[in-house]
């Protein structure tokens, strides 16, 4: 995962807003699996999955760093 935590997080917030109706308290309230789970029906029934603890770690460790 090269993209950061807070451009990532940026990009599904509106992806959520845009497509689901969610604003800025369901998005951080839902779970990655309940984002992929909400947005399963447009992605074809492709199961996604969200980010581990540890890689959201990561991406949020670089972001402190970069």
């Amino acid at each position: 995962m090269s993209r950061s935590f807070g451009g990532s997080a940026a990009r599904c917030c509106a992806l959520a807003a845009q497509v689901l109706g969610w604003g800025p308290q369901e998005f951080w309230t839902a779970t990655p699996h309940e984002l992929a789970t909400a947005l399963r029906p447009i992605s074809g029934g492709v199961q996604a999955e969200g980010p581990s603890r540890e890689q959201i770690g990561q991406m949020m460790e670089r972001d402190r760093h970069g």
